[in-house]
This record gives C-alpha cells, structure tokens and sequence, in this order.
C-alpha cells in the first residue's frame, strides 16, 4: 500500500485539515478517509482525483502539494529525460 496515503497523510498533517473535514467535503465516511491515511487501502485512481478536488475546495494549496507528492517523482522523472 502506499503512496496515496502518504501523500494524503503528509498533506493533511501539513495543512492542518483533518479526516473529518475531508470527509465530510467528499460525501465519504471518515473511516474510509482512516483506512486511506494508515495505509490500510488504496484510493481508485478515480478518487485520487475526487481527493484532489475536495482538497482544492478546503485549500488549493493543499490540493497541489498532494498531487505533488502523489505523482512528483513520476513528473520530475519525465521532465529529466
């Protein structure tokens, strides 16, 4: 399991937003956000993007510095070849 939960984790705890508040603002049970931020289950692909857009809606900042260290390295590789 990994790297949408640490990405979601990291910017939670960064930006102060709780799992309550995501949410909430995404119409989901905070136990799902729970099992997402532990590492206990992975996002769809599909919610990864519902995520980014709640976040977006709490904090636009939030939203970017997920999606930054959710696909960053994959960026960052693309941008050096």
């Amino acid at each position: 399991m990994g790297k949408a939960g640490q990405a979601l984790r990291q910017t939670l705890d960064t930006y102060g937003i709780s799992q309550n508040k995501l949410a909430v603002t995404l119409g989901v049970d905070r136990s799902m956000i729970f099992k997402w931020y532990h590492e206990k289950r992975d996002p769809t692909a599909e919610t990864v993007v519902q995520i980014a857009q709640a976040l977006k809606s709490i904090n636009p900042s939030a939203a970017a510095e997920f999606i930054r260290l959710y696909v960053g390295e994959f960026l960052e590789t693309e941008e050096d070849s």
